[in-house]
């Protein structure tokens, strides 16, 4: 059965209703160790005091928020507890908005939302009603030691809930300086013919981490004793010649990602049956 991530009530107007999070989605990737070069033994982390000059127990930790050099304000779980503002236990909805208002890059993680059994019906209508309006729900949610600002969307025969970014984490500086060079008629018809020409339905299932199927494969080789392989780099070159790019680009058959999938995921399941 799932991990609950978070349970508690979604409010909405005069209408309460208890839900749990599940979490949505978790990046896979394969996982190493920590080894002593010397012997491959597993090297696990110690907990120090610099004081003592001595390793300590995870017990003897507390929390610490330094105020000034050296300086600290102890604070313990308990006192967090109780300083949880209401959202902690009832997802408060502030209000509604159009289905396409919030930029994806808000977008921090994914949860499956779900009602408990006594819920099934005022989840249900909360659940039409967005699909119905075609309006997404913008919720504030405490979890994790964090206040979190959630929308929640209908996804198929259920709600999915993504905790959003505040305006202050996103790196706004980072983003490429605005600079609009003129392009020709001819050269935007060109690049518009391309993007139609690789325009397709998105299919998740078509799509894979080949750096994960590289490591998987890595590994399979080395246990058996045979040589590493390296994986091709293809060689870029900067464009010279824009149009020319865009011809021949419309010109080379398509590479779709079923293509793609063929040869590197059956590698890639191989080497996890290995």
């Amino acid at each position: 059965m799932a991990a609950v991530t978070w349970k508690g009530f979604v409010s909405f107007g005069l209408v309460t209703f208890p839900v749990r999070l599940f979490a949505a989605a978790r990046a896979e990737r394969v996982q190493f160790h920590m080894l002593h070069r010397k012997d491959l033994s597993r090297v696990k982390e110690v907990w120090y005091c610099t004081q003592e000059d001595k390793p300590i127990d995870r017990s003897d930790i507390v929390k610490g928020y330094e105020t000034s050099k050296g300086k600290y304000v102890v604070v313990d779980d308990e006192e967090l507890k109780n300083i949880a503002p209401p959202t902690a236990s009832t997802m408060d909805i502030v209000q509604f908005v159009p289905s396409d208002a919030v930029d994806p890059i808000y977008f921090e993680s994914s949860y499956y939302v779900g009602p408990e059994e006594n819920a099934a019906k005022p989840y249900q209508l909360f659940l039409e009603a967005l699909v119905a309006t075609k309006y997404h729900a913008i919720a504030k949610l405490a979890m994790h030691g964090l206040e979190h600002i959630v929308l929640i969307r209908p996804s198929e025969d259920s709600m999915v809930l993504h905790t959003l970014y505040y305006v202050d984490e996103l790196h706004l500086s980072n983003r490429s300086p605005k600079s609009a060079p003129k392009m020709t008629p001819k050269e935007l018809e060109l690049a518009k013919s391309l993007v139609r020409h690789l325009a397709g339905p998105f299919k998740p299932s078509e799509f894979h981490d080949s750096y994960r199927e590289n490591i998987e494969r890595l590994i399979e080789q080395k246990q058996k004793g045979r040589p590493v392989s390296a994986t091709a780099q293809p060689k870029k070159a900067p464009v010279i010649d824009l149009m020319e790019a865009l011809k021949r680009s419309l010109a080379a058959p398509r590479e779709t990602g079923r293509n793609v999938r063929s040869t590197a995921g059956k590698r890639s399941k191989k080497a996890r049956a290995a």
